[in-house]
């Protein structure tokens, strides 16, 4: 490897004709180009698709009361009815397996009507009565102040903790909204602090459009008692939310006289189910980029191959002298397979860099235009150009294998006669 002669008479060969080591070296670099981008393209569907569901526990689920659509214990059908925190109380309690089960009520919106004043300004924001535990849920930036706490629950306190948006539409620039107070709908709330989502857009607007405030001073201003809209349920690490579900429905139908077998009656949305199916769709993806980009790359390595022999046959006399002046057959095989190494490698290498480079435009042109939906942040990591790396050493060796062994086979005698 580190004789100069040996490197001398690897550039002599490849430099003899060429534009067939370009053609050959072409195929080996479009191959490895496909092969990345593809798997960029791949986690960028990925990355927007699973922004979809921001940055909530992945082994969680939301439920909600719904109709009931079978009637039971002398109860008609089409009853509605309410969670209340109790629910919530005998689910923590019966079903230990849970890491977090948060209530909520909630209000307004952002594209509802204006219910949220601070002086002469007026806007149109999401309200939610929440618990302290749901920013461990849905993690969130604090940008100043704090989130709200349980102080702040057990004492009934208007307290509010605002989106970054909120700021914007009601206070002037570089003003400070801590300790400041806002009215929702006609009641005084002080602010202790603003967020911003965690996402990496940090800008959702659902998000940065959101106020909340405590679960009991909801309940108390706004006259919704002990009610829950709907709850954020989340399980422990190592038990899938997935399989909790039935013993969750279970309490629930049996503490509100819903018959067992009324599956509508309890809305519910299983991001844990949702997200292993994204995740299984994109393991798919990922596995058919690897596979055509290496059907690419092996049609450059058969090419590789194909050439490696011509140039085998060319060299029948070279070998010859070699061989007969006591060359080895392992230094001749070294020869060849070094030769192979050397243009998957190259080729393989600018491949690579073209398609960062590529990838780097696609996310420059994608800041510049701005976000794309279900499309972010299209990149690979360090694990694929190692993978990337491993392939082309494999493949370059492979590629040379046979022509080698092609070399080794002859006679110097048979090599040496002339045509």
């Amino acid at each position: 490897m580190f004789n100069k002669d040996r490197w001398n008479e690897i550039l002599e060969a490849l430099s003899a004709n060429k534009f067939r080591t370009f053609l050959t070296a072409f195929g080996v670099f479009w191959g490895i180009t496909i092969l990345v981008l593809l798997l960029a393209l791949t986690n960028g569907l990925k990355n927007g698709v699973t922004s979809g569901f921001g940055n909530f526990a992945t082994n969680s689920m939301f439920m909600w009361a719904q109709r009931t659509s079978i009637s039971y214990k002398g109860l008609p059908k089409g009853r509605s009815f309410n969670y209340k925190l109790a629910d919530v109380e005998a689910l923590k309690a019966q079903i230990p397996e849970l890491k977090y089960v948060s209530p909520r009520c909630q209000l307004g919106g952002f594209n509802g009507d204006n219910n949220v004043t601070r002086g002469t300004k007026t806007g149109a924001f999401q309200v939610n009565g929440d618990y302290p535990e749901f920013i461990n849920q849905q993690p969130m930036d604090i940008t100043s102040g704090r989130f709200i706490s349980y102080s702040d629950i057990n004492a009934k306190r208007k307290t509010c903790v605002i989106g970054k948006d909120v700021v914007k539409g009601l206070y002037d620039k570089f003003e400070d909204p801590i300790g400041t107070y806002i009215k929702i709908n006609g009641v005084n709330f002080m602010v202790v602090g603003t967020f911003q989502s965690a996402n990496n857009q940090g800008d959702q607007e659902e998000d940065a459009n959101t106020i909340f405030i405590p679960f009991t001073s909801f309940g108390q201003a706004f006259n919704s008692g002990d009610n829950v809209d709907w709850m954020a349920i989340t399980g422990k690490d190592e038990i899938s939310i997935t399989d909790l579900k039935p013993k969750v429905f279970e309490i629930i139908k049996s503490r509100h006289k819903i018959d067992p077998k009324d599956d509508r009656a309890i809305g519910h949305f299983d991001l844990s189910e949702a997200f292993g199916r994204v995740n299984g769709l994109f393991s798919i993806l990922s596995f058919v980029g690897y596979f055509v980009g290496a059907l690419v790359l092996m049609s450059g390595i058969i090419g590789i191959s194909n050439i490696m022999l011509i140039v085998v046959k060319e060299r029948t006399k070279e070998i010859g002298v070699r061989r007969a002046l006591g060359a080895s057959p392992w230094t001749i095989k070294s020869q060849i397979l070094q030769e192979s190494l050397i243009l998957t490698i190259i080729s393989g290498m600018v491949g690579i860099s073209f398609a960062a480079g590529v990838i780097w435009l696609m996310n420059y042109m994608l800041d510049k235009v701005g976000p794309v939906e279900n499309f972010v942040n299209p990149s690979v990591g360090m694990s694929v150009v190692f993978t990337a790396l491993i392939i082309l050493v494999v493949s370059g060796l492979l590629a040379g294998l046979i022509p080698a062994n092609s070399a080794t086979k002859m006679k110097p005698v048979d090599a040496l006669r002339l045509d």
